[in-house]
C-alpha cells in the first residue's frame, strides 16, 4: 500500500513538473549542440551562452576541446543504468568546470529514459540519472543551489522509433542552462 502511494506521489510530482516547464532561454558560451543528429521539432541545436568559458583564453583557460564538450548538452546512458561512462563523464566535467567558474548560472538536469519499463520505473530511472549528473557536478565544485534535477521518464523521446538506436538516444540527461 505504501509503495503504491509513493509511486502515485512520484507520478503526480512528475506530471506537475512537466507542466511547470521553464523558459528555455539560456546564458553561457554560444555553442552548437553536437550531441546527436536527432532533435525535437523545437530544438534549433544551438544555445547562446556568454562565451566566458568557451574557446582559448576563456574564464576556464578553455581550449577548443572545452568548447566542443560544452557544446554537448546531452549525456547518454546504457540500458537500465545511471552510471556515466568515460566519454559522457568528460561532458559533465566540462559543464561542471564552467558552472563552478560562473556560480550565478543555474542549470536544470532533465533525466529521460527509453520507453521500455513501466512509467513509474522510467520516472525513477530518469531521476537517478539526473541525480548522478548533479552529484558529479557538486563534487567538482558546483553549488547545489545552481542545480535543479527533474525527470520526464519516457515522456519526451528524442527519437520516436522503437529500436535500439532510438532507445539509446532517449536514455539521457539534458543539461539546460537557464
Amino acid at each position: 500500500m505504501q509503495m503504491k502511494l509513493g509511486l502515485t506521489i512520484l507520478c503526480a510530482v512528475g506530471v506537475w513538473l512537466a507542466g511547470c516547464a521553464t523558459d528555455t532561454s539560456t546564458q553561457g558560451p554560444q555553442v552548437e549542440d553536437k550531441t546527436s543528429a536527432a532533435t525535437t521539432s523545437g530544438d534549433t541545436g544551438t544555445q547562446a551562452l556568454d562565451g566566458a568559458g568557451a574557446g582559448k583564453g576563456g574564464a576556464l583557460g578553455g581550449t577548443a576541446a572545452d568548447a566542443d564538450l560544452l557544446a554537448k548538452r546531452r549525456v547518454h546512458f546504457e540500458f537500465d543504468s545511471s552510471a556515466l561512462d568515460a566519454e559522457n563523464r568528460q561532458i559533465v566535467d566540462a559543464h561542471a568546470r564552467y558552472l563552478a567558474a560562473h556560480p550565478n548560472l543555474k542549470v536544470t538536469l532533465e533525466g529521460h529514459a527509453d520507453e521500455r519499463g513501466t512509467r513509474e520505473y522510467n520516472l525513477a530511472l530518469g531521476e537517478r540519472r539526473a541525480q548522478a549528473v548533479g552529484r558529479v557536478m557538486r563534487v567538482l565544485g558546483v553549488n547545489a543551489g545552481s542545480l535543479t534535477d527533474t525527470s520526464y521518464g519516457e515522456e519526451k523521446p528524442l527519437a520516436p522509433e522503437h529500436n535500439e538506436s532510438a532507445w539509446a538516444l532517449n536514455r539521457r540527461v539534458e543539461i539546460i542552462y537557464q
